[in-house]
């Protein structure tokens, strides 16, 4: 595994790849930020870095990059990797609540019910932070509720992508 690290505007991010695909991206002393990173090799001109950096710099610059652009490698248990598709699809600039999320999963896999706070562990171990847009999720009443990076920034992720900076 490797990693590089970017300079964001919201802080020092690690991006981590198994050399062909990005498996992670973790804000510095996010919840959960990987335990393991100094067992990785530094590799800032690995491709798939480049690729990921001026990503960030279209998303950071207020653009709306296509995440298509991007190898992604989805490293988690088979349901965190059902969730993370679905958190995949929310577009840029839009919002969706965890209880939609949990209602999606159960149509598409055939069930009645799932439970929300299911949904939201899952979410809140997204591994790819902003390529995968774990912080567009907000609770069923409106509220910013759980972010691994910290509410601050998931409201100026938001902010960013929204033209009436509400949040």
């Amino acid at each position: 595994m490797y990693y590089c690290t970017y300079e964001s505007k919201i802080g020092l991010l690690y991006l981590i790849s198994d050399g062909e695909s990005l498996c992670g991206c973790y804000l510095e002393g996010q919840k959960y930020f990987p335990n393991n990173i100094d067992n990785y090799l530094l590799n800032e001109e690995l491709a798939i870095f480049v690729k990921s950096k001026a990503w960030l710099e279209k998303y950071f610059n207020g653009e709306n990059p296509s995440i298509d652009e991007i190898p992604l490698n989805f490293i988690g248990t088979q349901f965190r990797k059902i969730v993370w598709r679905v958190l995949k699809e929310i577009p840029f600039g839009e919002v969706i609540t965890y209880r939609d999320i949990a209602e999606i999963i159960a149509k598409n896999i055939g069930i009645k019910t799932m439970s929300a706070q299911a949904v939201g562990g899952a979410v809140g171990h997204n591994p790819l932070l902003i390529f995968i847009p774990c912080h567009r999720v907000i609770g069923a009443d409106g509220s910013l509720i759980g972010y691994a990076a910290g509410l601050e920034n998931k409201r100026f992720l938001l902010n960013l992508e929204s033209d009436n900076n509400n949040y």
